[in-house]
């Protein structure tokens, strides 16, 4: 509970409560959520692995849920087409809807809506739901390489994706002082 008011807390001062902060990023005009998304999962990610290496974390105590492939896909496609129209993620449209923004409310209201509607199709594509079952698989199985190798890489690509996020955001910022922000 603590935790979850503090990355709240942050969510908001970051503006992330905001759904125009949140499509820029569709629009390719602001990649401040790529950022502060990105830093949270290598913090994490880093931590584990150096905790492994310090004897602090079981790696084999942390829990892996199961993969399936196509229900995850579909499920990928209807969250993203939802974060894209409505300009929330499940987290921040909370986050929204705590600072008393109407439409993260709706947005809320809307996930819970679709968790009742999910329940009521469940049985009937039940069977979809385990379909590509891959059991639980990380990107070191998948790579077949290290842990300390699968860190090195995602911490790379973090880095090449924030270099490519600033030089992206350049010419936005000159069109915008140019010309003012597009609607």
């Amino acid at each position: 509970l603590i935790l979850g008011f503090f990355f709240g807390f942050f969510l908001e001062r970051a503006g992330f409560s905001s759904a125009k902060k949140l499509t820029a990023q569709f629009y390719l005009r602001d990649w401040g959520v790529l950022k502060v998304m990105f830093s949270a999962i290598v913090v994490a990610m880093l931590g584990l692995a150096w905790g492994s290496l310090a004897g602090v974390v079981d790696m084999s105590q942390v829990y892996v849920p199961d993969a399936f492939l196509w229900p995850q896909i579909v499920g990928g496609l209807l969250l993203g087409t939802g974060f894209i129209l409505g300009g929330y993620c499940p987290g921040t449209s909370v986050v929204a809807a705590a600072t008393g923004k109407l439409d993260g409310l709706f947005f809320v209201l809307g996930i819970f809506a679709g968790i009742f509607g999910y329940g009521m199709i469940e049985p009937a594509i039940h069977n979809f739901n385990l379909s590509g079952a891959l059991g639980p698989l990380t990107l070191q199985q998948l790579f077949h390489t290290s842990a300390g190798v699968v860190a090195f890489c995602v911490a790379a690509v973090a880095v090449g994706a924030f270099w490519a996020a600033e030089q992206s955001e350049g010419p936005w910022q000159l069109f915008n002082k140019t010309y003012g922000r597009p609607e």
